[in-house]
């Protein structure tokens, strides 16, 4: 997951994927700069986050657990 310190909806989505035993590694974009590039070039230019990155290379920005959980249970 792609995220800020100070995003609100990233914090959400962290909770809920923690509350459903979903695994992830966290990117603060803000800290980490180089991955800025590939979150501005999934999101249309935008640095728009949550953006998760899945192992098929499958983007999905500010999804809901919902849409992650199935996104999971396709790959």
């Amino acid at each position: 997951m792609f995220s800020t310190d100070w995003c609100g909806y990233c914090k959400r989505l962290k909770s809920q994927l923690n509350e459903h035993g979903i695994h992830f590694r966290e990117i603060n974009v803000e800290q980490e700069m180089n991955y800025a590039s590939f979150v501005e070039e999934v999101n249309g230019g935008n640095r728009v986050v949550p953006t998760l990155l899945f192992s098929d290379g499958v983007a999905l920005t500010n999804p809901s657990v919902i849409a992650v959980k199935e996104k999971l249970a396709s790959l």
